[in-house]
């Protein structure tokens, strides 16, 4: 086995010889040939294990273990302990899916701190399929039939293309030590009892399964490849970028082939996951919200609005009477003396400076904000000046307020307050510009 890992690299990561790698070791036999064989090809090696505290006085044994694996290999090694129930506790996720996102995140803060190239996993074949087969029973898109990526960003998977008996055969003859897992034997994970009864029934339909399945699985990536092609080249085409993410206009999405698997593919990476009711926005009412984790998909009148969630931000920002420039997370203010009024732009005013209670304030606008519009007479809610100019959720919600002593002297970007404005009796015209 040997020979055809270091052809494998030498074909599918030239570059790993020249290299520092961190080697993910948890003392079974997958990880332990992986050492093994990288030592014997003189990489540059160390190796991370993890000590999740999950199986008791094991866990301590298989940590015992890994310390004398890498005496006896000569090369450094790191251990990090986890209490991984606390943490799974604490994101409300599952074992499984907590020592996962503990053991990546400290491989990349190690690769990162210690200036290690890559990260080596002990992925193989079997693995693969077990995964693949997994999706395929919990419902999933083409992305999750692709199976585990031999690379993803640092970290590699120099085994993938090795089946499980492969690399046992290979510690037998090389007469290694290992650890087991008491775990694996656990008919409570669905992976277990997919390894343990359905590749064994399968095996019997098909003995080259492992094969028959790697050449399925190159043809289902190179259709995604396609699909992710397609999609790349469709998005600039058919999403605007805004202030506050991006908008879908929906007469042109209706014009595309195959508009539901196209939703999907355009909005799985931003984390959602209902796609029927992704897909049935287009025929709801406006003011229709779907929710990802991350993002959020609005039903407009005539567009649909993706924007990121964030907390609202309530924080008031001041600007003293001496700042000429004020640089804050919106933007920047810039004040100037002016001589007479000239033609300005949205993100432009003038104002009598002697009407103006310093410090001003800049906020976010609030239910029950009124102002009086320059151009109008009498007041106006901006709730209905916002309808008005009939601007969208994101667009309301991102809207800065600029006031002097509680009153509204600029709804930013869109109208200043008449109360505030230049007239006959103005001694000093103040000209404030504002840049996002």
């Amino acid at each position: 086995m040997f020979l055809p890992f270091k052809d494998h690299l030498k074909e599918h990561f030239p570059k790993v010889e020249q290299s520092r790698i961190l080697v993910a070791i948890s003392g079974g036999v997958d990880s332990v040939v992986l050492a093994h064989l990288c030592k014997k090809a003189n990489f540059d090696i160390s190796l991370a294990h993890c000590n999740f505290h999950l199986r008791g006085e094991e866990s301590e044994g298989d940590e015992a273990f890994v310390l004398e694996l890498a005496d006896a290999l000569e090369v450094e090694v790191f251990i990090e302990s986890f209490e991984t129930e606390a943490y799974a506790r604490s994101k409300k996720i599952s074992i499984q899916m907590a020592a996962r996102e503990l053991r990546y995140h400290w491989f990349e803060e190690l690769r990162e701190t210690l200036d290690f190239d890559y990260i080596f996993t002990a992925h193989h074949a079997n693995d693969n399929l077990e995964t693949f087969l997994i999706n395929l029973v919990r419902g999933t898109g083409l992305e999750g039939l692709t199976g585990i990526p031999e690379k993803n960003g640092a970290i590699l998977r120099p085994l993938l293309s090795f089946s499980r008996a492969e690399i046992e055969e290979y510690a037998h003859n090389s007469h290694l030590k290992w650890r087991e897992d008491s775990s694996n034997a656990s008919g409570k994970y669905m992976r277990n009892k997919i390894r343990q009864e359905v590749v064994p029934k399968l095996l019997e339909l098909n003995p080259q399964l492992l094969e028959s399945f790697n050449n399925t699985q190159e043809h289902l990536q190179q259709s995604a490849v396609l699909v992710e092609d397609y999609i790349s080249a469709l998005f600039p085409r058919i999403a605007k970028q805004e202030d506050y993410g991006y908008s879908f206009r929906i007469k042109m999405l209706k014009t595309i082939p195959n508009l539901r698997a196209v939703m999907y593919q355009l909005f799985k990476s931003f984390g959602f996951t209902e796609w029927n009711d992704v897909y049935e926005l287009l025929e709801a009412q406006p003011g229709k919200i779907v929710y990802s984790k991350t993002h959020r998909l609005i039903k407009d009148r005539e567009k649909l609005l993706l924007t990121t969630l964030s907390s609202e931000d309530e924080r008031e920002y001041e600007i003293l009477a001496e700042e000429e420039v004020v640089m804050l997370p919106m933007g920047t203010f810039q004040f100037e003396t002016a001589r007479e009024l000239s033609e300005v732009g949205k993100d432009s005013i003038f104002l009598d400076q002697n009407k103006l209670k310093f410090p001003l304030t800049v906020r976010k606008w609030e239910e029950g904000d009124q102002f009086h519009p320059f151009g109008m007479k009498g007041k106006k809610k901006l709730s209905k000046f916002f309808k008005d100019e009939k601007l969208s959720l994101p667009e309301k919600e991102n809207c800065w307020l600029l006031c002097s002593d509680d009153e509204i002297v600029w709804v930013i970007g869109y109208r200043a307050d008449a109360r505030f404005g230049v007239d006959e009796k103005t001694s000093t015209i103040l000209k404030l510009t504002f840049t996002p």
